[in-house]
């Protein structure tokens, strides 16, 4: 039998969740509330339906491929940060399918056999897949205050450090780091060392103290941005996302990008999405009611703690001899799935006002029933 590489089976596999509709079947329950993946509850804005179905009406547009740079989307984009005063170029930008391809193409492009990477734990468990993938050594720093902890990073980097992994805010926990320590960070910081900056939930921040990491892509730092279209707005299903750089670094990473490797329809999704601010305003005005009404019932459950989120999702801590399994599991039966990530973890996305109702109503009878 073929054998892989070695350093394949050290790789830990991302484990989605089953599909909602087998979860009803299995357990038999119906109308099932899906808190486990930090997805949009109100889903895509109007435009983006209507964009996807007027291409849907020309049958012989799905025939041929991709318009493979993304040459309107990234148009859209670029009117986007020129409103916010922070003009870019196409050769600034790359799309991939969702974020994640673009972590994996970076890994791909900058990491070997023997080089580093530091990260943080936990934290986005791609990152040290993709450079385990590669060979490379992932370097993963215990989080300090429930936040990546930039000074010990800069400490472990050696000559081998190709890549310092930052997600901001950070997933799974929520917390952010802020303008005046990554400021020092990034002084700190040698040459011939890439930041991938992950700001997933960049658009859920309301801390104004959040690093504007754009500055430092304007001064010409070795900085990539990434941000996806699978979250505040909504396609998660369609995997988009992009990143911006220096034309430098965007232009090495396209070597290694496949071709069209991100489909039509999520361009023109994405770009229609970019033109619906009122649907953003509504997204983010929901995901601020919800983490209100989280917060003021989980603060009714003297037993755990929670920590304060800048993001669509609470990152709670359960008591000591309660496992992150058997609530899930207790939970599961309840018709509510959410999200292991530790031992005594889990991670709750912000849904509905009906969905956070349903969770809140599981983890009262979960704690009422084991008191």
């Amino acid at each position: 039998m073929i054998k892989p590489l070695p350093y394949v089976e050290k790789i830990q596999p991302y484990v989605p969740g089953k599909p909602i509709k087998e979860v009803e079947r299995e357990l038999g329950i119906k109308k099932a509330v899906k808190l486990a993946s930090n997805e949009n509850p109100l889903g895509p804005s109007p435009k983006v339906i209507r964009a996807i179905n007027e291409f849907l009406s020309q049958p012989e547009e799905l025939a041929r491929y991709p318009e493979g740079s993304g040459y309107y989307l990234k148009n859209a984009l670029c009117e986007v940060f020129s409103r916010k005063n922070t003009p870019i170029t196409h050769d600034e930008i790359i799309l991939g399918n969702g974020s994640n391809e673009l972590i994996d193409i970076a890994v791909k492009t900058y990491i070997g056999p023997g080089d580093e990477a530091i990260m943080a734990k936990p934290s986005f468990i791609v990152y040290s897949m993709s450079v385990t993938a590669q060979g490379g050594i992932a370097k993963e720093l215990p989080l300090k205050d429930w936040r990546h902890d930039l000074k010990g990073m800069l400490n472990e980097i050696t000559e081998k450090t190709k890549i310092v992994f930052i997600s901001n805010p950070n997933n799974p926990t929520g917390t952010m780091n802020y303008r005046d320590e990554f400021e020092d960070f990034m002084r700190a910081l040698p040459d011939g060392v890439l930041v991938i900056m992950d700001e997933a939930y960049y658009e859920y921040v309301k801390d104004p103290d959040y690093p504007d990491t754009l500055k430092y892509f304007k001064d010409g730092r070795d900085i990539l941005i990434l941000r996806t279209f699978s979250k505040a707005y909504g396609l998660a299903s369609l995997r988009i996302g992009y990143g911006i750089a220096k034309a430098e670094i965007i232009r090495e990473m396209n070597r290694i990008r496949e071709p069209f490797n991100t489909n039509t329809i999520a361009q023109i999704a994405a770009e229609a999405a970019l033109k619906d601010e009122e649907h953003l305003h509504r997204v983010l005005s929901l995901n601020e009611d919800g983490k209100r009404y989280l917060y003021e019932e989980l603060n009714k459950l003297p037993q755990i703690k929670y920590l304060p989120t800048q993001t669509n999702f609470v990152y709670i801590i359960l008591p000591e001899g309660k496992s992150s399994r058997e609530i899930f599991e207790f939970l599961l039966k309840e018709g509510v799935i959410i999200r292991p990530v530790g031992p005594r973890e889990i991670r709750v996305t912000i849904g509905l006002k009906e969905e956070n109702e349903a969770f809140v109503k599981a983890i009262n009878k979960f704690f009422k029933r084991e008191g």
